[in-house]
């Protein structure tokens, strides 16, 4: 069995893979790219591989990453994808997620750094979490190795029972009857490429011009795809790329109203947050800037400028005098001190 493990950057993905596999692993590159890939053999089962796919935020074609991970799913087809997702940041983790579940394939996520969480006074309620999403949800901390067998559990039933996702549809109103519409339209050629409907009539929503080419849509079947999605553009009153992204993150915020509690905001971190509001204000930051700076030039050059001068001074006068007394002494040439006393000394101070 082939899996693909899949994340957002820096969300503890290589920490996960390395406990998943030990030292059975193989590193190259992805065919025609420069993008690393990673394989390895699941500890205890020596049937399983998981490969490491590059970190993304979504699977729309914009970068080599995003493209040699879409790629390798929907060519290969994998026996089941494992999603991991940044706990203490869930909300922009879940976009990605709610994407791979879209591709209908035996999913399982897992929610790492959970120990972070709680730490912080967090709660993430996994059962509700796992009935809104309709896939498996696995709390782990990979760094601390804690939760990693029952993931390997729950990963491995899932492919061997091909449980799909129980729900793919994330949109409601015009979206989804866009979608839907496109789907039935697609329906043929989604299926001669071995694509989910779906999944191929959300990219081509939002305006995937390498899927459309890749699903070879007549010149009819383009106009009613335009059609539709003018029709949507209008009933949202937004362009077809933010319709799909705003209905997205209105499930995530809903979802997690639901799922996550958040610790509590400290007295100091709502102090902080307020303050920040009025010096990054787009009208008043600038004005708060000039100020500061005013205030900065009058007290250098008028009140306390010339007290700290003075003091300097006095201060660089007794270092240099006692210097030469030392130096004198110890019977110095007079050269050397001289370089000394007057070079170093006086230069320096000058400067100060």
């Amino acid at each position: 069995m082939i899996f693909a493990l899949a994340g957002n950057q820096n969300c503890g993905k290589t920490t996960l893979f390395n406990q998943l596999t030990g030292s059975n692993q193989h590193v190259g590159n992805f065919p025609g790219v420069t993008v690393e890939r990673k394989d390895g053999i699941i500890r205890g089962h020596k049937d399983a591989t998981v490969v490491d796919l590059p970190g993304i935020y979504s699977l729309s074609p914009y970068t080599s990453e995003e493209i040699v991970t879409r790629d390798f799913i929907l060519k290969n087809r994998p026996d089941g994808i494992l999603d991991i997702v940044d706990a203490t940041n869930i909300e922009r983790n879940l976009y990605l997620t709610m994407q791979l579940i879209e591709l209908n394939l035996p999913i399982v996520v897992c929610l790492n750094m959970m120990d972070e969480v709680r730490n912080n006074g967090g709660t993430i309620h996994i059962d509700a979490l796992s009935k809104e999403l309709g896939v498996p949800v696995v709390p782990i901390s990979a760094s601390k190795d804690e939760g990693i067998d029952e993931l390997i559990d729950v990963l491995m039933e899932t492919a061997e029972k091909k449980r799909r996702p129980q729900r793919k549809d994330f949109c409601s109103g015009p979206v989804h009857r866009c979608i839907h519409a496109v789907a039935h339209l697609i329906e043929d050629h989604a299926q001669r490429l071995r694509v989910p409907a779906y999944f191929a009539a959300t990219t081509l929503v939002e305006g995937d011009k390498p899927m459309q080419d890749a699903l070879k849509l007549n010149e009819n079947e383009i106009e009613m795809l335009g059609h539709s999605v003018k029709e949507m553009e209008h009933d949202m009153n937004t362009d077809r790329e933010a319709a799909i992204v705003d209905m997205r993150y209105s499930f995530i915020e809903a979802l997690c109203k639901n799922a996550v509690v958040k610790p509590k905001e400290s007295l100091e971190h709502r102090r902080s947050v307020r303050i920040d509001a009025v010096l990054t204000n787009k009208y008043a930051a600038i004005p708060i800037f000039l100020g500061i700076m005013f205030l900065i030039f009058w007290l250098t050059f008028s009140v306390i400028g010339a007290a700290l001068s003075d003091l300097l001074t006095i201060g660089i006068n007794f270092v240099t005098n006692a210097a030469a007394a030392g130096l004198q002494a110890y019977g110095i040439n007079p050269v050397v001190k001289s370089l000394i006393i007057n070079g170093i000394f006086s230069g320096v101070g000058s400067v100060l």
